[in-house]
């Protein structure tokens, strides 16, 4: 989870992507995401897993801030979000 804490301060100065985060979340997040434990909504560990297996060849690495932005500064061009 520390390198959730690294993504929040950077978005901390990124006003402008805050929507873009908001989207991002609600489209990744798991149906009746209140009602489960830790009642955030962060995706199931194993999607994740996934996710970032496929991204850097390995479950366990996670994304620096900076990669994290830029894929939000990806998304928020996509009009669907």
């Amino acid at each position: 989870m520390n390198w959730m804490i690294g993504i929040a301060v950077a978005l901390a100065g990124r006003p402008d992507l805050w929507r873009t985060t908001a989207r991002v979340a609600r489209v990744h997040a798991p149906d009746k995401w209140w009602t489960q434990k830790p009642y955030l909504p962060i995706p199931d560990d194993s999607w994740m897993d996934f996710r970032f297996e496929t991204a850097f060849a390995d479950a366990a690495a996670h994304p620096e801030p900076e990669q994290f932005i830029e894929y939000l500064e990806w998304a928020k061009s996509w009009k669907y979000l």
